[in-house]
């Protein structure tokens, strides 16, 4: 497809391509030029474009509270796991030297 440059130097991209690329207004594009002068454009997604991608069906999706609860029971198991370090701690650094 052939497109023109404005004499502000934008671009319209055809409606075709926009279609094929599922590109809205505002959407961000990546161009490259390659050692050859050949010109690669590529969609920028924004980061919530991920959101649900590692969704496995059939499982329920975690919530909030569900990942607040996990990490709390992480927290408290290495709360637990340093204070038994430091007991230990204690009992060697309170010998006397020989």
């Amino acid at each position: 497809m052939i497109v023109t440059l404005t004499s502000k130097g934008q671009l319209t991209l055809p409606k075709a391509i926009r279609d094929e690329l599922k590109l809205d207004a505002g959407a961000k594009l990546d161009f490259v030029v390659d050692k050859d002068g050949t010109l690669r454009v590529r969609p920028l997604r924004p980061l919530s474009s991920l959101f649900g991608l590692l969704h496995r069906p059939g499982m329920k999706p975690f919530t909030v509270a569900d990942i607040d609860a996990a990490i709390g029971e992480h927290v408290s198991a290495e709360d637990e796991r340093i204070k038994k370090q430091a007991v230990g701690r204690k009992k060697i650094v309170g010998r006397p030297a020989r």
